[in-house]
Order: structure tokens, then C-alpha cells, then sequence
């Protein structure tokens, strides 16, 4: 879980930001992604394939509901097996405060070079529960729960699933599935967009409208 509370009110006025409940955010979050890897590099118009691996660096924990949001992108990325694109944290093997390091080690050693995306749950204030940020340069997880872990990502994308200020810990375990769950479903689908434009994949047709828009 990312992003204290002070931070978040200046941060979404500066980079992507787009409600859940908008039928064609996962449209959005696929134009800015595509957006910020171009700009880094990745893409050069006149080829086609990667120039650089792609790490998408799903941070969180089933054991909370609010924090289970980047295991379950990572679990829904998993399963589309895009070449080139590199996941890690799912559901059955979350990356999280315990192993951060370690993951992050192993991933300049396996993928070095690599342009590493960073998903994690964010808290904020009760108007922005519900939104989806996407921004350049790391995050810092585990920010709003005051854990000293290293910033993650080439860019990243944050999901605001409850409101924090207050027992935070609580928070993220009360919080709805249902939220965390179309959130999601969203910045996967957002993400497969995207990274079609570099892999050149075919979309597929479920993948263009979803049960929670």
C-alpha cells in the first residue's frame, strides 16, 4: 500500500487520473501507459517488439482485501502470458513488504535493464476513493502505513481504494471487494492495451467491455 495522504492531493493534479466508474477507463489508463513508455524508450515507431523487458511489479497481500488489488492485477496479467512482459506478484506469490527487497535484487539480476511498472493500493480522501492514477517514476510502498521500503517503477499506477488518516491497517482490511475487484479489472485490462501496441497482440474481444463498466 502507497502514497501518504498529503502527497496524494498534489500528485493527482499532476499526473493521470481517472474514475473507475467512467466506462472507458480502461481505455485512458492504456493511452497513458502506452504514452510513458514511449517517452521512455521503449517503442520506436518504425519497429515492432520490445526494445526493453517489461516488469510489471504488482506489490500487496491477500490477507488484507484493500491491499490485494496489485496481487490481482498481477493475477489477471499472469494469465494472458504476453511475451516480453514480465510479472510479478500474484495471489499465489505476493510481493510485499517482507520480500520487497529481495524481488527487487532478483529482478536487476534476471531482467536487468528492465522498465519496471509498479501497481500497488494507495488510500486518500473519500471524494478520490474509487480512482485510478497513473504517473511516472517510482512509488514508495507501504508509505501510508509508514514502512521504510525502497521507491519501485520506472512509472507506476496507484489504485485509491478506501479513505486513510486514521488506523489505516484497519482501513485496508474493511474495505470492499467489490471496489478493489473492478479497479483491478480495469488497470489489467488498461494494461493489455497497452503493451499490444509494443508486442503488436491481437485484442481480444472480451478485453474491450467488462462486467463492472
Amino acid at each position: 500500500m502507497s502514497t501518504d495522504i498529503g502527497k496524494l492531493r498534489v500528485d493527482l493534479d499532476t499526473k493521470g487520473y481517472f474514475r473507475s466508474d467512467d466506462k472507458f477507463a480502461a481505455f485512458k489508463i492504456a493511452r497513458a501507459v502506452s504514452e510513458l513508455m514511449t517517452a521512455a524508450g521503449l517503442k520506436n515507431k518504425t519497429e515492432t517488439g520490445l526494445k526493453r523487458p517489461v516488469v510489471v511489479m504488482c506489490i500487496g497481500t491477500d490477507r488484507s482485501t484493500g491491499d490485494s488489488l496489485g496481487p490481482l492485477v498481477g493475477d489477471m496479467l499472469s494469465r494472458w502470458r504476453l511475451p516480453g512482459i514480465h510479472v510479478l506478484g500474484t495471489l499465489d506469490e505476493p510481493v510485499h513488504a517482507k520480500n520487497l527487497e529481495e524481488v527487487l535484487i532478483k529482478t536487476a539480476y534476471q531482467y536487468p535493464c528492465a522498465f519496471i511498472v509498479a501497481i500497488d493500493a494507495s488510500l486518500g480522501i473519500l471524494e478520490h476513493v474509487g480512482s485510478i492514477s497513473v504517473g511516472r517514476g517510482p512509488l514508495k510502498p507501504g508509505a501510508g502505513l509508514k514502512k521504510d521500503l525502497p521507491p519501485v517503477g520506472d512509472m507506476h499506477i496507484t489504485g485509491i481504494v478506501n479513505t486513510g488518516g486514521f488506523m489505516d491497517f484497519l482501513v485496508l482490511q474493511s474495505t470492499r471487494l467489490s471496489v478493489v475487484m473492478r479497479m483491478a479489472d480495469i488497470i489489467a485490462r488498461g494494461m493489455y492495451m497497452a503493451f499490444n501496441e509494443f508486442i503488436t497482440l491481437p485484442i481480444r474481444d472480451n478485453l474491450t467491455l467488462s462486467k463492472f463498466n
